[in-house]
């Protein structure tokens, strides 16, 4: 049985993430910052399910918490086959208005989370020449995003970030994707009001904002020998809002 790490599983993609995995027989670990309830009911239907599951509290954006977490989860599961590197926060703001605090924050959460973590479980993947890298990023980080550019930054340089290390992990046997989702109908987006979400589902081709569930099963796929091939690509499932 195979073990997946999946960072920021409490809510959104990444709880979506976590009960794919789950469906599909993965022993699954997860990290959360907050969002106690959500995990409690998320772990009890799993659980009932049959499922193996482990969640660990933790900042992703501190490297100690990450490096504890990592270690839990190794003793309780042995290594990780598959990370899933999704924690990430969004904020809207305008440029001139950042605050230092603001960009430290922003790229903390969402580009040195997946830093640690990725350190964190390279060394057992190397040793054993096998392993799936699967970064989150956003299509604000590829088109930009009024309002969001600390946002559109950080995910911009998760692309970066995966295509390097899918170049530099190859020979290893590690394979590394970024998946780019589109609008998805999560608590991130849940700050918008109807009217933007309704916009934003007019300019998407197929007319609807996207499922978690639907990023879910790419991100599984991605882990999966049926992607045995692929590697360094930054995969759009945007619903066609960029093509």
């Amino acid at each position: 049985m195979k073990t997946v790490w999946i960072t920021g599983g409490s809510r959104g993609i990444g709880a979506a993430a976590v009960r794919e995995f789950a469906r599909c027989g993965w022993r699954v670990a997860f990290t959360y910052r907050q969002s106690e309830s959500h995990v409690a009911a998320l772990v009890q239907q799993l659980a009932a399910q049959g499922a193996q599951v482990l969640a660990l509290q933790g900042d992703m954006s501190c490297h100690a918490a990450v490096q504890h977490c990592f270690e839990q989860i190794h003793a309780a599961f042995g290594g990780v086959n598959a990370l899933v590197a999704n924690a990430g926060i969004a904020q809207q703001k305008m440029f001139c208005d950042l605050t230092d605090d603001d960009w430290h924050t922003m790229f903390a959460n969402n580009l040195d989370s997946a830093f640690y973590a990725i350190q964190a479980v390279l060394p057992g993947m190397v040793a054993h020449k096998s392993g799936c890298i699967v970064t989150v990023s956003s299509v604000w980080g590829v088109t930009g995003a009024s309002c969001e550019s600390h946002y559109a930054a950080s995910k911009a340089a998760l692309i970066g970030l995966t295509k390097s290390l899918a170049q530099e992990l190859g020979l290893s046997g590690i394979r590394a994707n970024c998946v780019v989702p589109g609008v998805i109908d999560t608590d991130m987006n849940a700050v918008h009001d109807a009217a933007t979400l309704d916009a934003l589902a007019a300019e998407t081709a197929l007319g609807r904002l996207g499922q978690p569930e639907e990023i879910a099963r790419l991100i599984r796929s991605l882990c999966t020998e049926d992607t045995s091939f692929v590697t360094g690509q930054a995969i759009a499932a945007t619903g066609g809002f960029m093509i």
